[in-house]
């Protein structure tokens, strides 16, 4: 019955297939602490939970809407799914994991306007991160030193002098970044994390430390429209670590932003749930549990994302041993 659904099945929990990505940087961490299926490559960077991109598609595994396409589940489910936010062209949120076994680039991501600008019809891209692990020293670059000129920036970029200009500072796991478009930043080597972002995949690249791709040629910069693309007066960003959990079922916002929204759920016994309309994506990113919905239970092991869309009205976490899951929705 793949590809077809009876059309009064009810939308419950939805399971996608993960789309991996390769790059110079990656290696073996999702895998190994995931469980991803990518025990086969050695440059294995992102595993793409949830998109719905031109040409990137999340496919659903399992249940009634088997084979289906998020964009197809938007277009012919929508109102299920999205509930308040309905309608919409596309999914609104891209989630991913990341494996840094190397630095990443320099880069920027344009705002609305910028993208808007060089690539009409596509949007611009705010992010946040979410530490799942992290190596003694592992750093993250993000945003500038105050009153850095674009001036400065540039010399600095064309000198390989980062640190002149952008501030840096180490990370360890349970600890959260906001990155709003605009901010130029990069991760460093030793880290794996989780990233929830507005749906764009346009980076400009300004540095790579001096590395060349697999071809043996530095890989491709885009100073000009990156340089442009940096917001100046974005505030100083530092890392964010939850406030230890004060009952066995606690709630924390990490992310409170016009463009989404991330709680925190640490769940040690069971939570129940009553929703309010709004599609919410859940990101099991410590332990293990089980959602149950309408007497059906989906399984959370670390590393699964799971949607669980507007029309469902009431759910429950439970977990014998702990289980903390990042909770991603529009406000």
């Amino acid at each position: 019955m793949s590809g077809h659904a009876v059309p009064d099945t009810p939308l419950g929990p939805l399971n996608f297939r993960p789309l991996l990505r390769r790059a110079i940087w990656g290696g073996t961490n999702l895998a190994t602490q995931l469980d991803k299926p990518s025990g086969h490559l050695d440059d294995c960077s992102e595993s793409w939970e949830i998109v719905d991109l031109e040409d990137h598609q999340s496919v659903v595994e399992g249940g009634p809407v088997d084979g289906w396409t998020l964009k197809r589940l938007v277009a012919e489910r929508g109102s299920e799914l999205l509930g308040r936010h309905a309608p919409l062209e596309s999914f609104p949120l891209l989630i991913k994991f990341l494996d840094a076994t190397d630095r990443l680039s320099l880069q920027v991501h344009p705002d609305d306007a910028s993208a808007a600008r060089h690539h009409p019809g596509y949007r611009g891209k705010t992010e946040a991160w979410y530490i799942l692990s992290s190596r003694p020293g592992s750093r993250l670059w993000v945003g500038l030193h105050p009153g850095t000129t674009p001036e400065q920036l540039a010399t600095a970029l064309e000198t390989g002098d980062i640190d002149s200009c952008v501030d840096s500072f180490e990370v360890r796991a349970g600890q959260s970044v906001v990155v709003p478009a605009g901010t130029i930043h990069a991760i460093g080597e030793g880290i794996v994390l989780a990233e929830i972002q507005q749906p764009s995949d346009l980076t400009y690249r300004l540095h790579d430390w001096d590395r060349v791709g697999a071809d043996g040629q530095p890989r491709q910069l885009d100073l000009q429209r990156g340089l442009e693309a940096v917001n100046h007066s974005t505030p100083p960003i530092v890392p964010s670590t939850p406030s230890d959990a004060q009952t066995p079922c606690d709630s924390q916002c990490l992310v409170d932003r016009s463009e989404f929204q991330v709680d925190l759920r640490r769940v040690q016994g069971r939570d129940e749930w009553t929703l309010d309309d709004r599609c919410r994506i859940l990101t099991v990113v410590q332990g293990e549990g089980t959602l149950e919905v309408d007497g059906t239970d989906c399984e959370l092991p670390i590393g699964r994302t799971v949607i669980l869309p507007a029309a469902v009205e009431q759910a429950a976490l439970t977990s014998q041993h702990g289980l903390a899951v990042l909770d991603s929705h529009l406000p």
